[in-house]
């Protein structure tokens, strides 16, 4: 889903567990991330890369103030939903930046999710030992 409203550009990410809405303003290049900036949210180097790998490739990093709100999920998973939605927001600014931020693979969402486990083994794919007797 993804929407404009008085120079607000609105989408949603995905990833793993997690859930991230985004939106995007003209501004200096802050990042807001659940009412706190990135860096204290975000404590890894390479979840900050995530989020700001869309704007530096279609080189908008100081000139989009980012603020989302995330749910569900770790860390790593609330990176790279947050990375999804501030690619989908992005091409909702300028729908000729949708090639470029494409060709990176930033617009797919990445389903992978972890496996359930199954009744009666230890794990989602691990199995009780076999014994002969």
């Amino acid at each position: 889903m993804a929407l404009q409203i008085e120079g607000r550009y609105y989408a949603t990410g995905r990833r793993k567990g997690a859930t991230a809405r985004v939106w995007l303003t003209l501004g200096k290049g802050n990042i807001s991330v659940n009412k706190q900036g990135a860096v204290e949210y975000f404590k890894r180097d390479s979840s900050l890369a995530l989020l700001s790998k869309p704007l530096e490739l279609t080189e908008l990093s100081g000139k989009m103030d980012v603020i989302c709100t995330v749910k569900g999920g770790g860390l790593s998973g609330q990176a790279g939903a947050l990375q999804h939605g501030i690619s989908r927001a992005l091409c909702e600014y300028n729908p000729e930046l949708r090639s470029s931020i494409k060709k990176a693979g930033m617009l797919t969402r990445d389903s992978r999710v972890k496996e359930r486990k199954k009744p009666g083994q230890p794990g989602a794919r691990k199995r009780f030992q076999f014994s002969k007797r």
